[in-house]
């Protein structure tokens, strides 16, 4: 009898992301084959790019179908989330 069983998958951390990065925004730029999303740190005038994640459409929709069940699952639990109020100035990036 063969054993189905999947193996777990290993997930390896590079050594370059040695812990997480705090984000208080984000941009979302498309084209027809990839989504983009730079995350950003920004404080007063100052910011930078902590994050950026390149992804297909189809894991792009998969990756919001998760989002949105986890924000679901943690309002359930903790009550309602109060939307972050909008960023009124433009990112720009330095040379």
């Amino acid at each position: 009898m063969e054993n189905n069983q999947a193996k777990p998958m290993e997930i390896k951390i590079a050594d370059n992301m040695p812990g997480g990065e705090y984000s208080n925004a984000m941009q979302v730029v498309f084209n027809k084959d990839e989504f983009t999303l730079p995350f950003f740190n920004l404080v007063g005038q100052n910011g930078r790019v902590v994050a950026k994640i390149i992804s297909n459409p189809g894991h792009y929709k998969r990756m919001i179908a998760v989002m949105e069940k986890a924000l679901k699952e943690y309002e359930a639990k903790f009550g309602m989330i109060k939307e972050a109020e909008e960023l009124n100035k433009e990112i720009g990036f330095k040379a």
